[in-house]
């Protein structure tokens, strides 16, 4: 048991008085937990007699969404790039920032600097801010260390924050996400050594729940990004991509080609990139935070990803050079405005898509008997407030792996819905 898990109170019990936000507008809807699982749900008319000894939880009219995943960030890493926030501002190029010591680069010297307790604080700090707003599961890219020794670190501390935090993670290995130093000009060997040393070290340690590659001009090759597929494909690891964000690369063909579980960024995704996700099953992972932070202007296809039924997910992108972003509902408001999603595409995108594109379909992302308990209950009316209010959070309740993990206010039973219309 975790030690979050020893201080928050099981969910067991008879939830009632919810409205399910899944289009149909059903309301006087119940939920019945038992031994941390979806045991029930239907009409409170159709309860059974069997539940009748549970405890109850008296939801007073609040809206109930899945628990909300982030399927795409890279949280764990030292310092910040604020400055080079301010530098862009002030006109400096990608190329003047890199000179003067900044990208990837800064946070990779500084993420070396600290220690495992040192990016366990910090990453505690910023899961805290996402968690507090309804998400029961994400994702923790390595990427920062680019060394056995810091990748690995990353990754402890990713597994870690699940313990600690009693929350579902997902740790990926991006350990070529950017040329270190100390490789300058010698791309292949430092690819060599993720895919021969790096990889099957983390992954034989149980670091690593899939592989992740940078592919673009600025980063890795297709035939690079290949090789390192070809280790993960070797140790039976599922394979993501950061695909086609500055140019189309074709990554996404190669990456539907082994099956990958998503291709995310997107914004210059091709037609015939399309046709591979389909194809595969592939995820379309939408990331609003760095179109917004970089200031692009190239919208992803996504009147073509919908034709063609590619589920597209949407997560916060956390990291601390292009997507410093703490909050999955405000990614939710910016893919509805900058990417015209609607506001079920949106929805869709940070529960039942996002979980698929981390292969957790099975256990997150929707309501269904069976499954763990992973829930929020919203201060809400209406479904379209998760997308249109930003800047507040109205959660009232989270249930996150069985446990209520966000109280809400005391229960009083028959009391009216005290939901707020805000």
């Amino acid at each position: 048991m975790t030690k979050d898990a020893t201080i928050t109170p099981s969910a067991d019990g008879v939830w009632t008085d919810l409205r399910v936000a899944d289009g149909t507008d059903t309301s006087d809807a119940v939920i019945v937990v038992q031994h941390g699982m979806i045991a029930w749900m239907g009409p409170h008319a159709d309860l059974p007699g069997d539940y009748a000894n549970l405890p109850r939880h008296n939801g007073q009219g609040a809206l109930v969404t899945p628990g909300l995943v982030d399927c795409h960030t890279h949280l764990v890493y030292g310092g910040q790039r604020a400055n080079e926030f301010a530098m862009r501002l002030a006109g400096a190029s990608y190329e003047d920032i890199a000179k003067a010591g900044g990208g990837i680069v800064s946070s990779v010297k500084a993420t070396r600097e600290a220690s495992e307790d040192e990016l366990f604080a910090s990453a505690s700090q910023r899961l805290q801010s996402l968690l507090a707003e309804g998400v029961c599961a994400i994702e923790v890219k390595s990427g920062y260390g680019l060394s056995l020794e810091h990748e690995r670190k990353q990754l402890r501390v990713a597994r870690r924050l699940a313990d600690a935090h009693h929350v579902t993670v997902r740790t990926t290995f991006l350990g070529a996400h950017a040329l270190p130093p100390e490789y300058a000009g010698r791309s292949g060997d430092y690819v060599d050594a993720v895919c021969n040393d790096m990889l099957p070290a983390l992954a034989a340690e149980g670091l690593v729940d899939a592989v992740d590659v940078f592919c673009e001009r600025i980063a890795f090759s297709l035939e690079e990004t290949e090789q390192v597929f070809k280790a993960a494909q070797a140790l039976g690891l599922p394979v993501k991509l950061h695909a086609e964000q500055l140019s189309d690369m074709g990554g996404t063909a190669l990456a539907a080609k082994y099956g990958a579980l998503s291709c995310d960024h997107i914004e210059h995704l091709s037609q015939a990139g399309i046709d591979a996700m389909k194809a595969s099953g592939t995820v379309a992972v939408l990331l609003p935070g760095a179109y917004y932070t970089l200031r692009d202007t190239h919208l992803p296809p996504i009147a073509a990803l919908r034709e063609a039924g590619v589920p597209m997910a949407v997560a916060t992108d956390h990291n601390p050079g292009t997507s410093p972003a703490l909050s999955l509902l405000l990614m939710v408001n910016m893919a509805c405005t900058l990417f015209r999603l609607t506001v079920p595409e949106a929805l869709a995108g940070v529960t039942r898509h996002a979980a698929q594109a981390l292969g957790l379909q099975d256990t997150h992302g929707e309501l269904r008997v069976g499954a763990p308990a992973n829930f929020v209950l919203w201060n809400l009316r209406d479904p379209a407030e998760l997308a249109y209010w930003f800047g507040q959070r109205p959660v009232r309740t989270v249930v996150r792996q069985g446990r209520i993990a966000v109280p809400g206010p005391a229960s009083t039973p028959g009391a009216t819905s005290s939901s707020s219309t805000l």
